[in-house]
């Protein structure tokens, strides 16, 4: 058995989704003061809208019917993915360079490796691992890095990003018995209420009624962008490894680097060239070999818990 086109097609839709999304958060984070309680607004937008969901789908037979397990999954999922770090992360980007903590944010997929080869008993064939060093190189060909602070900032990112790996391989396992919506729920539900949590005891909330109409626009904007984006990922987290989704999100950095290039720079660099031709090579390796391997592990992958 293969791995079906339509967990590939999901998960390079996540990638169009996120490389989209981070063009438009570059000028929507600008417009506030306070980039965790952007995020904590925005991210509690998308948990209403997934709650509409349910509602609308009548699908809380599947919540009554969660065991006390499957819910410690689920809280954690919201918990380690969904909040803590989101106001680490956006903490940190406010301590250094974008560029900087864009590339030890795309480390992810290399994490993620890493822990579901023990946790998830995924395997990777040599070819597999070439093309994931590949677009570990084609990440130092971004435009404008001049090199690491090894601040704490840096620290408070990566930690973030290990966070999320963590996060991966536990919706992984929570997958195998949960849909991809309640899982994507859990996420935002729980998350939004810990960062909700966390803004009120630091901040507050005094901001909100400033906020102009342009803020509410490009809140709900990037809302919807969210929605998509963690929908389609953890569909696609159902139905293939997990190195194999995070891998083929990384190309959302050449979505992003293309809308820059169309409407910001008006140019296409050498730098830019280098990073498509890098990306393209080493995704074609994983979902290759991806494919001929995925049968040896198959009972693992979506069964394993």
């Amino acid at each position: 058995m293969k791995i079906s086109k339509y967990a590939t097609i999901l998960a390079l839709s996540t990638a169009l989704i996120s490389g989209t999304a981070n063009f438009v958060n570059k000028f929507a984070v600008s417009n506030f003061s306070n980039p965790v309680l952007f995020t904590t607004i925005k991210n509690s937008l998308v948990a209403v809208f997934i709650l509409g969901i349910f509602i609308a789908f009548k699908r809380w037979p599947e919540i009554k019917k969660l065991t006390p397990k499957q819910w410690r999954r689920l809280v954690l999922i919201g918990a380690i993915g969904g909040a803590l770090p989101f106001a680490l992360f956006f903490t940190g980007l406010a301590q250094t360079s974008a560029v900087g903590g864009a590339l030890i944010h795309k480390t992810l997929f290399l994490f993620v490796a890493l822990l579901a080869i023990p946790f998830l008993k995924e395997r990777l064939v040599w070819q597999q691992w070439l093309g994931v060093a590949i677009i570990f190189v084609a990440n130092l060909f971004v435009g404008g890095f001049t090199g690491f602070k090894f601040n704490t900032g840096e620290l408070m990112i990566l930690i973030a990003t290990i966070l999320w790996a963590v996060e991966n391989i536990i919706a992984k396992k929570a997958l195998a018995d949960i849909s991809s919506l309640t899982v994507a729920g859990a996420r935002m539900i729980f998350g939004s209420i810990l960062l909700v949590s966390y803004i009120a005891l630091s901040s507050g909330f005094g901001e909100v009624i400033n906020l102009s109409g342009t803020n509410w626009g490009w809140l709900i904007l990037t809302a919807l962008l969210l929605v998509g984006y963690v929908l389609t990922w953890y569909t696609a987290l159902k139905y293939a490894p997990a190195t194999y989704v995070a891998t083929l999100l990384v190309p959302a950095t050449l979505v992003t680097n293309i809308l820059s290039a169309i409407f910001i720079t008006h140019t296409f660099s050498a730098g830019d060239f280098t990073t498509a031709i890098l990306y393209t090579s080493g995704m074609a390796l994983v979902i290759y070999y991806a494919q001929l391997t995925f049968k040896k592990c198959e009972p693992q992958l979506i069964h394993g818990s």
